[in-house]
Order: C-alpha cells, then structure tokens, then sequence
C-alpha cells in the first residue's frame, strides 16, 4: 500500500517467527530496497507491517498553524507527516532529554510560544540561575531559580493540588475538567530546567532538601494530572545515578522526547522502558539535524519527529504579547478560575493573536 513518504506491506508471520526477526534486519531492509528506513510494527497477533520511508521526511518542515485547542501545542513533525502535538489533557507528564544544541531548548520555546495566548499559567523552574526562563517571566506565573526557591515553589504546588482535590471532593468531581466553568481553576503547566540540578548533591547538608524536592515533585507528577497540573521536564542528563527519585518520576512521565543525547544512559533513562528500537534510532541522531527526536506519546507508538525553529526572540515576543493573561501566583492559589471555553470559543479567542506570532 502506498503511503505519502513510501509504503508499507503486512506480512504474515510464520510458525516460530516473532516480528523480532524482522526488526533485526529492518537495516539490511532499507539497504536492499535503497529507501531511507524500514519500519517494523505488529498491531495484530500473526502479522507484521514493514512500513519504508524513501526519503527522510524531515530534512525540511514547514511551519503548520497554531492550536486552537486547550492545552494542546503543534510542535513540530513526524515522520509521517502528520502534525507532532504535545496535549497536557491526553498526556499530563513528558520527559524531554537532549544536549547541548540538539533542539531541546527550541521545543520549549515552541511550547511557550503555543501556550502564552492560552488562558493558562505557566512556572518556571530554572537552576540556571534563571538565565533560561527569566526572558520569558512577563508570562511566568512563578519562577524559581534556586534550590530553596525550588522547595518552597514545589511545597505551594503540593499545597494548590490538596486545595483542588478538596474542592473536587466538595463537589463530587474526580477532576476539575468536571467542575462548572465558575468552579474549575485554572490549569497550570510546569516547565522545568536542567532537572539533574534537581537532584545533584554537593555535600550532606544539601540531602534532606533534595529529598524534599524530590518527593513533592513526585507527587505532583502522581497526582497533578486530575487537579491541572502539568509537568514539562527538561535535561541534558538524565541517569539512574542522580538517585531512586528521578526513576520513579520518569515511569510517572507517559509522554517521552529524546533528542540527541552525549551518553547512552540518558537515552536509555528516557527510551529504554519502551522500545529496544526506540532507543537505536535515538542513538542515531545525528548532530547536524538539530530538532530531531524520538517521540513517544499516548498512543503507546514511537515516532521520528522534528520541532519547528523558534527563536528565543519570537518566544520573548510572545510572552510580552500575552502578558496579560499571566494570572499572578497569589492569584493562582487563592483559586483563580478557568471558564470553560468550546474549541470554537478558544479559536476565537486567538484569533486577532495568530497574525502577531505568525509574523
């Protein structure tokens, strides 16, 4: 069957073969047919799809029009041409891994951008100093830029999840996306930086505040998605060795993005709990194809993808544009409310914006 980079076939699996068999020669597949790559899936019990790409359909992306929909941010590509959409609805948590120059960076920016004109708050975690984030702070509900500052943000994010659970038991909703549009508060997106710094110990003083932040940040990852509250965490490395908590919030975290990565622990930390082949494909990245990622999300597949560029400049325009959507943080404790907005309502709210983050 012809597909719009390629095509793909179903084959029928033998007696004693597994779709492991194919996906060990899926390379000498694509050398054979002289295409860019071979892909093996099996959706149904006996058969194996081998889906190949001519040419890499990512070398070159163009820039698709914003979201209109909650929550929900286009980003990019796949490799199949379809859009690539971080939604916080369908996937609450995600893990984004990449190093230096490898686009990591420039999916945040392209989130900030999709998010600022949304009736959203953002927070910002940034143990850089704030270097990263403090460009964006007009839209910025919070931004903590150090290790204290990082306790005492988690310690109100825990406190503003307990606040949600109790109205939602008050009212009888298991969420608060059931809750009237007067009632509903409104949804918080966390972005984090740098998430190693997070768990990095110097010396043994800094040990009970690393424990701390590691909890309340698990927490949040637990039980955040059902009050609105959204993780976007962020990292140059990300190992097994920066302690238990990092593992536990990484099985928290459905949504995976692994860019190119310097250390293979990194992208086994990030992929390796998925796919075996996942994790192949990321560690073929190459450096001059910045953007490029391995991107697992709801649908339980994992795909090639590419992020649309965004400069730091147009995401700082953005923030300035929209800064005043930006509900202040003592608003957002004390219960700052969402109206419920159709999707028609929330493109036309956008819709005398999409011409100034076009342009």
């Amino acid at each position: 069957m012809p597909t719009r980079h390629g095509w793909r076939v179903t084959i029928r699996l033998l007696e004693g073969q597994i779709p492991e068999d194919y996906t060990k020669v899926s390379e000498r597949l694509a050398h054979s047919w002289r295409v860019h790559a071979v892909r093996v899936s099996s959706t149904k019990r006996g058969r194996v799809t081998l889906a190949a790409t001519i040419r890499d359909p990512l070398v070159r992306i163009d820039q698709l029009p914003i979201s209109t929909e909650l929550l929900k941010v286009t980003v990019g590509r796949l490799e199949t041409g379809s859009p690539w959409v971080i939604d916080f609805r369908t996937v609450p948590h995600w893990l984004n891994a990449g190093a230096t120059q490898s686009g990591k960076s420039n999916l945040a920016n392209a989130l900030i951008i999709g998010l600022s004109p949304q009736p959203v708050a953002m927070v910002g975690f940034d143990l850089k100093g704030g270097v990263e984030f403090t460009p964006y702070e007009p839209r910025l509900s919070a931004l903590a830029t150090s290790r204290t500052e990082c306790v005492s943000l988690l310690d109100d994010l825990v406190s503003l999840m307990v606040d949600r659970m109790a109205a939602c038991r008050t009212a009888g909703a298991r969420n608060i996306w059931q809750l009237s549009g007067a009632q509903r508060p409104v949804p918080v997106v966390v972005l984090v930086d740098e998430l190693a710094e997070l768990y990095l110990m110097a010396d043994k003083s800094e040990k009970d505040e690393i424990a701390k932040t590691s909890t309340a940040l698990l927490r949040v990852a637990q039980l955040g998605r059902a009050f609105g509250i959204y993780l976007f965490c962020c990292g140059q490395r990300i190992g097994s060795d920066l302690g238990p908590g990092v593992t536990a919030l990484r099985a928290q975290c459905s949504g995976r993005i692994c860019h190119r990565v310097n250390d293979p622990e990194t992208a086994t930390m990030t992929l390796g709990d998925l796919d075996p082949a996942a994790l192949v494909s990321a560690r073929a990245i190459a450096s001059e194809t910045p953007g490029v990622a391995i991107v697992a999300g709801q649908d339980g597949q994992w795909y090639r993808a590419r992020s649309f560029y965004v400069s730091e400049q147009a995401a700082e325009v953005a923030t300035r544009t929209y800064a005043g959507l930006t509900p202040s943080w003592a608003e957002v404790m004390a219960g700052a409310y969402c109206a419920e907005l159709s999707d028609a309502d929330l493109a036309e709210f956008l819709a005398p914006e999409t011409a100034v983050l076009e342009g």
